[in-house]
């Protein structure tokens, strides 16, 4: 996959933690800001599709137990 470069300004303390965590554990920082960044946008697509089902009706276990013919097993 081709790359390209992205900047950004951040805080001071936290470019010299990131630099510690990677050189203590071995990790390439563009491996671990760009697994960062992935790890936040599906967070965030998770948080969409939450917003999104949280209306859904609902209906009783014992109702979805029933169905299952389930009642007496569980």
């Amino acid at each position: 996959m081709p790359t390209v470069q992205v900047s950004a300004r951040i805080d001071a303390a936290i470019k010299k933690a990131l630099d510690d965590y990677c050189r203590r554990h071995g990790v390439v920082m563009s491996h671990f800001i760009q697994e960062a960044i992935l790890d936040r946008l599906e967070e965030l697509e998770d948080i969409e599709e939450l917003k999104k089902i949280r209306h859904e009706p609902t209906r009783p276990f014992s109702e979805v137990l029933a169905e299952l013919d389930l009642d007496d097993k569980v």
